[in-house]
């Protein structure tokens, strides 16, 4: 597959999953790709065959693809396409993610060729509760450039280019197989569990549903929160209302904003911080 042509299929509301897929992109080779962004809107989608290559890059939400990503890649359609499945997690764990996107994928026509599951920082990690900040850093980033020229040099070898040989045959990846898992220190897990089986009798008794909140004198109304949410639930020059009907929690409107108006204070962060503080690393398969 010498001359394949890449398309990538990205969900990023806070920008970690793109920086993540630029970097393997990199890899595969840029001059090579065509960019679809499905992250605040659902664009053309071109109908690929067996000569592309598709990548597609999520975050996980609790372990599984953000819903609303895989709503917005549902036209996305392919024949006999390989593909590259890429999933960011912050720092705790991806769990059935890369399953859920590979078998997602393949009712639209495409089959996995490699996977990756790589850190981001937390949607909810901040100064007082850091969940993988800062991440990807040089490193990930550098791992990503590498597993693209790996996933490159898979697709020029001999499995993509005899012609009377099978590639969806010889180079389809088992993700729930063959996928490393993250390793969780027992104890950590444990604490985990116990406190999110506690959230839920809370929340069973007293439902709170707990959105981003604006601190109305630090706002200098720049319009960046609302250019950043995927949804819509912000308005341009009414920045201090969220329309919760429609916000999906992903904190984009928090990490975007340049005065520190607005924060998140979920209650799963204090959870996640003590208990995933250990520095994940990427894992691959190809």
């Amino acid at each position: 597959m010498n001359d394949f042509r890449l398309h990538t299929y990205c969900f990023s509301p806070t920008g970690t999953s793109r920086k993540n897929m630029m970097a393997m992109v990199q890899g595969v080779g840029e001059e090579r790709a065509e960019h679809h962004d499905c992250t605040k809107e659902i664009p053309a989608y071109p109908m690929l065959g067996s000569n592309d290559v598709a990548l597609f890059s999520v975050p996980v939400y609790g372990g599984y693809v953000a819903p609303l990503a895989l709503k917005r890649l549902e036209g996305v359609k392919g024949e006999n396409t390989p593909a590259i499945l890429l999933v960011t997690y912050g720092n705790r764990d991806f769990e059935k993610a890369l399953e859920q996107l590979a078998e997602f994928v393949s009712h639209r026509g495409f089959y996995p060729i490699a996977a990756a599951a790589m850190i981001g920082e937390h949607s909810y990690g901040n100064q007082q509760y850091p969940i993988a900040m800062g991440r990807p850093d040089q490193s990930d980033l550098t791992k990503a450039v590498e597993f693209g020229m790996q996933v490159r040099e898979k697709l020029n070898s001999q499995v993509f280019n005899v012609a009377e040989s099978n590639p969806k045959a010889h180079s389809m990846v088992d993700v729930k197989r063959d996928m490393p898992k993250v390793k969780t220190p027992l104890l950590s897990k444990l604490r985990f569990i116990k406190f999110v089986l506690g959230y839920q009798r809370r929340q069973k008794r007293h439902p709170v549903k707990v959105y981003p909140q604006k601190a109305v004198e630090k706002c200098i109304h720049c319009g960046a929160c609302a250019k950043s949410c995927p949804t819509g639930a912000i308005a341009i020059g009414q920045e201090e209302v969220t329309d919760t009907a429609h916000c999906i929690r992903c904190c984009a409107c928090v990490k975007g904003c340049p005065t520190a108006a607005r924060t998140f204070n979920s209650p799963f962060a204090p959870a996640l911080s003590a208990n995933f503080k250990k520095r994940r690393e990427p894992l691959f398969l190809w």
